[in-house]
């Protein structure tokens, strides 16, 4: 199938996220919560459900009204939103006084993409919660069979479920992107909005985030670089290297440090990190975080590569990597999945690599006393035996704190191997 649109499925109500139930159990007993996440992620359409009072900061006739009497706005009926609260920082200084007179639940909802570096630190009264691009159940695409809870329980469940799901089918989803207000677009829509997204992004939400970008065609060169590696744990001076590539004005590092502190406060860049157990014998593992963007499909809109040559294999040029390109997108839409449903679980998700590279697991999600759920992410609808060798070698180096392994694919059935590895297509795995 081509992109897909789903022509009238996000426009009118509003649809439940995984992030809702979660949203809905802190509201019960904390007074204020953070909604944080990249912009256009959906934050303030989810905040509004709950909010008795909206105060949109973007917008100056609201910016100059609390500005001016934001004590009075504290006193407004319940939930009072800030929409965009970084843009008058004081009111996260004014939200945590009152919260510390006033414990009362549900009082405060706080929106925002680029936390002000100089504001006071609200733990213990202002916790976050991360918001990210829909998953595919929440897209309203598929309806999952197995669940990564069912996975933790370390029961083994039986697996059922069949996927219409093919590669094209992937592959026009990781280009529809996440985002909530880009799923009805045409396709040529759907790119000029990632263009304008990546354009305001490098021109507007870089300073906004308190970073000056002297040369913005510089930074979007390196941005492509980034693009390039995602999936990875390919070092800052390669994607430095791949950034200089056919130009003389190479980044530096003091450029490309502050770009990775701005994006990483704008919610771009969306990192795994390595799993380092404690209680084991696993040793000389790497200490270097898997780098994704918030969205596959901004990487490959980075990238640049149609979709047809995606199919065929192709891929970047700028910065050598293993494998296709098109798993490595498969593999961040496998990441944004699961950085969602690990959340609904309570639960951190890891990668697992060895210093020397002889081992890696693309996912690590780390349940109860420190016993994990190891999953691989794999282009394809058949499993091969070396999908499964670093799997098999975990299981000999942790027993029984391994709960589960399984191979997310792109095929059409979720069945456990006789080895006892599960496999499941990524359409139906779900929190």
């Amino acid at each position: 199938m081509e992109v897909m649109t789903n022509t009238g499925k996000f426009l009118g109500n509003y649809r439940r996220r995984i992030v809702d139930d979660e949203m809905d159990y802190l509201l019960t007993e904390i007074s204020a919560l953070l909604l944080d996440g990249p912009k256009a992620v959906g934050k303030t359409e989810t905040a509004r459900q709950r909010a008795k009072t909206f105060v949109r900061l973007n917008r100056e006739r609201d910016f100059q009204l609390a500005a001016a009497q934001l004590d009075s706005y504290l006193l407004k009926p319940a939930p009072v939103l800030f929409d965009e609260w970084q843009r008058l920082p004081q009111v996260w200084e004014a939200v945590k006084d009152s919260v510390d007179e006033d414990k009362t639940p549900a009082r405060f909802l706080l929106t925002g993409s680029a936390p002000v570096d100089d504001t006071h630190s609200g733990a213990g009264r202002i916790p976050s919660l991360r918001m990210r691009p829909l998953t595919l159940p929440e897209r309203l695409v598929c309806t999952p069979s197995v669940s990564l809870k069912s996975l933790l329980s370390g029961e083994r469940p039986a697996l059922s479920g069949a996927s219409g799901f093919m590669l094209e089918d992937y592959t026009d989803l990781i280009l529809r992107s996440g985002f909530p207000g880009f799923q009805d677009l045409s396709s040529r829509s759907l790119n000029k909005h990632l263009d304008t997204y990546l354009e305001r992004l490098v021109n507007v939400d870089m300073k906004e985030a308190g970073t000056m970008v002297r040369q913005p065609e510089t930074l979007m060169r390196w941005l492509r670089a980034y693009a390039a590696t995602v999936s990875t744990t390919t070092s800052w001076e390669k994607v430095r290297d791949g950034a200089n590539a056919g130009h003389e004005d190479k980044p530096s590092r003091d450029a490309t440090t502050r770009y990775t502190e701005a994006l990483t406060r704008l919610r771009i860049f969306d990192e795994v990190l390595p799993w380092l157990p404690s209680d084991n014998h696993l040793s000389r593992l790497g200490l270097t975080p898997k780098r994704f963007l918030a969205d596959p499909a901004l990487a490959a809109r980075l990238v640049g590569v149609p979709r047809d040559r995606l199919l065929q294999g192709e891929g970047p040029a700028t910065v050598p990597r293993d494998g296709i390109y098109l798993g490595a997108l498969f593999e961040s839409l496998v990441a944004l999945s699961l950085l969602v449903f690990s959340d609904a679980n309570s639960v951190p998700l890891r990668h697992l690599r060895t210093w020397s590279g002889n081992h890696e697991v693309d996912f690590i999600v780390v349940g109860q006393e420190g016993r994990v759920v190891a999953l691989e992410a794999k282009l394809g609808s058949t499993v091969r035996p070396d999908h499964v060798s670093h799997l098999r070698w975990l299981k000999e180096q942790l027993g029984d704190k391994l709960l589960d392994a399984v191979v997310v694919n792109t095929g059409s059935d979720a069945y456990r191997r006789k080895d006892g590895i599960a496999v499941v297509p990524l359409s139906l795995l779900g929190p």
